[in-house]
C-alpha cells in the first residue's frame, strides 16, 4: 500500500458506486480498507443516506486509518454513514444472506490470483463467488480489485449469472499505462 499510488483504488470506489447515484439509501459493503482510498472514493459517489459497511481483518489497519492517515483521507472512519468492522468478510458475506447490497467492493489481498493471506483464497473460490452473488440485490453490484489481469477469474465471476467487465485502471492517475484491473460484475 501506498498513498501516492491510489488511483485504481478510487476506480474501484467509482466503478462500484457508478449504478447507485441518486439512489435514496443505498446500502454498500467495502472488503478490505487499505488506505482508505475506496472508501474516500464510495463516500463521494453516495448521498446522506447510505450506509456503507468496511470489513477489515488487520486491527492496525483501522488503527492507523485513525490515528496516522487522517492527513491523507481526512477522518472518513467518523462519517455517520460509515461502520467498521474487525473482522473477516467471508463471515460477514455468511450472516448477510441473500439480496442485502447494492454494491459489494472487494479489495482483498492483492486479488483473486496473489494471496498474501491463503485462507482469502476462498473468496475468490466458486462456494465464495457464488456468496458474493447471493448477497446482491437485483440490479446490484461487485467490484473486485486485482493487481493483474485473470481471465480465469473473470470466467468463475461470469459463472455465477454475472456479467462481468475488466476495466483496466492505471496506478497513479498520470501513469500511460494501466497495471491493475477492476473487475465489475453486475446482477
Amino acid at each position: 500500500m501506498n498513498s501516492t499510488i491510489a488511483a485504481s483504488e478510487l476506480a474501484l470506489g467509482e466503478l462500484a458506486c457508478a449504478r447507485l447515484i441518486g439512489q435514496a439509501a443505498p446500502c454498500i459493503l467495502i472488503g478490505g480498507l487499505g488506505l482508505g482510498f475506496t472508501l474516500k472514493s464510495v463516500l463521494k459517489q453516495t448521498g446522506p443516506e447510505a450506509g456503507v459497511e468496511v470489513v477489515e481483518l488487520i486491527p492496525e489497519v483501522v488503527e492507523w486509518n485513525r490515528k496516522f492517515l487522517a492527513h491523507v483521507n481526512g477522518t472518513l472512519l467518523d462519517d455517520v454513514r460509515v461502520r467498521v468492522s474487525v473482522e473477516d468478510v467471508w463471515e460477514v458475506l455468511a450472516r448477510a444472506g441473500r439480496e442485502k447490497y447494492d454494491a459489494l467492493v472487494m479489495d482483498i489481498d492483492n486479488g483473486p490470483s496473489a494471496m498474501v493471506h491463503k485462507q482469502n483464497a476462498r473468496l475468490y473460490s466458486r462456494t465464495g463467488l457464488q456468496r458474493i452473488a447471493a448477497a446482491l440485490k437485483p440490479g446490484g453490484r461487485a467490484a473486485f480489485w486485482s493487481a493483474r489481469a485473470d481471465r480465469i477469474f473473470a470466467e468463475h465471476l461470469a459463472r455465477t449469472g454475472l456479467r462481468v467487465e475488466a476495466v483496466p485502471a492505471k496506478m497513479h492517475a498520470n501513469a500511460k499505462r494501466c497495471a491493475y484491473t477492476v473487475y465489475v460484475a453486475d446482477k
